[in-house]
């Protein structure tokens, strides 16, 4: 799988207005590693991707045809005939029933070639097996299940000797991918959300991630740097203006932070939320505050947040 570098902005011809979250064939190929002569046949012959057309008949690809395409490459690599890979793309996930002892298994097949790769520093292989995991899994699974686990052990066992510069090799590589992730979130989506992290109560890339899970084409999240100082978010939400500040925590938050991010609450002129295993933990004792807790879950946090936006519409 090909390394991949920072989007270049779309060229279009002449008199043709930018088109936000569009991307011209070279620059898919640039960052898939497929040929643009393939990806025409995979449109034509087998309608695995349906990019849109400018007047002038140029392609443009959305993140989603993007996201395809990285799918195909997945299922060619594990021998599927071209010709079969539409049918499997189409077939919702959800008519597959597998055991979960059977899907644990295989999760941790993969963390043991990922650690492989770690042990190997190789960064290489690292992209490559990346890109494997992401065009087969939904993105939940890639990292609650995959890479975040695998993420924590080494964390965990930096006492050992190696353990830490593999641990420093994939929080760096993970950083960077879903860095890249989130800014190819569409700018134009009309539902702006602030993330910021709890000082001391959660790292970068846990941040990134929950930034990532929550991201979606209809909403655009900000994820702030860790360590911005909780008592300037008003100065920043003056200037951004966003629908709703989204707090996140992976650590339990004591009595007397809760008391002072329910002032920060009363301070901003918008919706704010408490994400994050230290929500589940909150969520009696901010019951009736300002600050709403959208929980860990992955579904139950955006379905909480759509709440919160919704009725951040209301007031």
């Amino acid at each position: 799988m090909p390394v991949i570098t920072e989007l270049e902005p779309v060229a279009l011809a002449a008199g043709q207005p930018e088109l936000p979250g569009l991307y011209p064939i070279r620059e898919v190929a640039r960052l898939t590693g497929i040929n643009p002569v393939t990806l025409r046949a995979w449109e034509r012959r087998y309608g695995l991707i349906q990019p849109t057309r400018t007047e002038t008949g140029h392609r443009l690809y959305t993140m989603s045809d993007i996201e395809a395409v990285r799918q195909v490459m997945g299922w060619l690599e594990r021998g599927v005939a071209v010709s079969k890979v539409a049918e499997l793309l189409a077939r919702p996930t959800a008519s597959v029933s597998v055991p979960k002892e059977a899907l644990a298994d295989e999760y941790q097949q993969w963390q043991a070639r990922v650690q492989a790769a770690l042990s190997a520093f190789n960064e290489a292989e690292l992209d490559r097996l990346y890109g494997q995991i992401f065009s087969s899994y939904p993105l939940e699974v890639v990292f609650k299940s995959i890479l975040m686990p695998l993420w924590e052990q080494l964390l965990k066992a930096q006492d050992e000797f190696g353990r830490t510069s593999e641990w420093l090799l994939l929080d760096r590589f993970l950083r960077g991918r879903v860095q890249q992730r989130l800014h190819l979130q569409p700018m134009g989506a009309h539902d702006c959300v602030l993330l910021v992290g709890l000082p001391e109560l959660c790292t970068e890339l846990e941040l990134l991630v929950a930034g990532l899970l929550l991201s979606r084409n209809d909403r655009l999240i900000r994820v702030l740097a860790v360590g911005q100082p909780l008592d300037e978010l008003s100065l920043i939400c003056e200037q951004v203006q966003p629908r709703a500040v989204v707090l996140f925590a992976r650590q339990v938050v004591g009595a007397a932070q809760q008391r002072r991010l329910v002032r920060l609450a009363q301070s901003l002129d918008c919706s704010v939320a408490l994400a994050g295993e230290a929500a589940n933990v909150a969520q009696d004792a901010l019951a009736g505050s300002s600050i709403a807790c959208l929980g860990s879950e992955t579904a139950l946090m955006n379905q909480r947040l759509d709440a919160e936006l919704k009725q951040a519409v209301a007031r």
